[in-house]
């Protein structure tokens, strides 16, 4: 074996870097340990706060301050800011449901409702061909779109993972809306924190299942920087003689 057979500590550690990088952006992809976080312990503030003196305003409040402070922590360290955002925004319609219909558990119903319409349109898009998972992680492994003309086996991955996704939460939605119209809050908020994080932990695992074992993504940002450098490249035509 020669020098150049011979694999490099850098060579032998770029593999194992890229499925490190990778792992780190997929999981960003879907908000990473602190978005479930920060998607779970406002609810679980609002109900024990709500158990203690049950009064929905305070409730509401403390669970919506909460939730900013942490939005604000994502600011000052410079995270992403739809990640940021997009907590404070749920938890407070949820706060402003609960105060103005005077029902706790109205805190719930708008998260309720965004699982059950993200359920429908995972497995509708699914069905149609164009899988929504394929449309959130084709940038995170930049392919883009090229899963879906290029690469058949990455698309049936996605659509495979697409349905977990819309399968899973819908069991999800049919625990929780039964208990919405007649459990009271108390259950219906324990039982929100309880299937905060399983289910999503369950979505992520089997998506990173079904595309470990699909061919690997086309990087059509390295082929566009590749056509570009070699157009650079490319000599001048020579003057035509007059």
């Amino acid at each position: 074996m020669t020098s150049l057979d011979k694999p490099t500590a850098e060579t032998s550690e770029t593999p194992t870097a890229d499925t490190e990088v990778t792992k780190a952006a997929f999981l960003e992809a879907f908000g990473g340990t602190r978005g479930m976080v920060e998607t779970t312990v406002p609810g679980l503030v609002f109900i024990l706060t709500y158990t203690i003196n049950r009064d929905i305003h305070v409730s509401a409040i403390a669970a919506l301050s909460l939730s900013a402070l942490m939005a604000l922590v994502r600011l000052a360290r410079r995270d992403t800011l739809k990640h940021a955002f997009s907590g404070v925004f749920g938890v407070a319609i949820g706060a402003i449901f609960a105060m103005v219909s005077g029902d706790a558990k109205n805190f719930y119903l708008p998260g309720m409702l965004y699982t059950l319409g993200l359920a429908v349109a995972y497995i509708v898009s699914s069905a149609a061909g164009f899988p929504l998972l394929g449309l959130i992680l084709g940038p995170v492994f930049k392919e883009n779109l090229s899963w879906r003309t290029r690469n058949p086996g990455r698309k049936k991955a996605y659509t495979k993972a697409s349905y977990s996704w819309g399968f899973i939460l819908l069991a999800k939605s049919a625990i929780t809306f039964p208990i919405y119209f007649w459990g009271d809050v108390t259950q219906l908020g324990w039982l929100r924190v309880a299937l905060g994080i399983p289910p999503f932990l369950l979505c992520v695992y089997l998506t990173w299942i079904f595309l470990a074992k699909a061919p690997p993504p086309i990087d059509v940002i390295a082929e566009l920087e590749a056509e570009e450098k070699a157009a650079e490249e490319e000599p001048a035509d020579p003057p035509h003689p007059a």
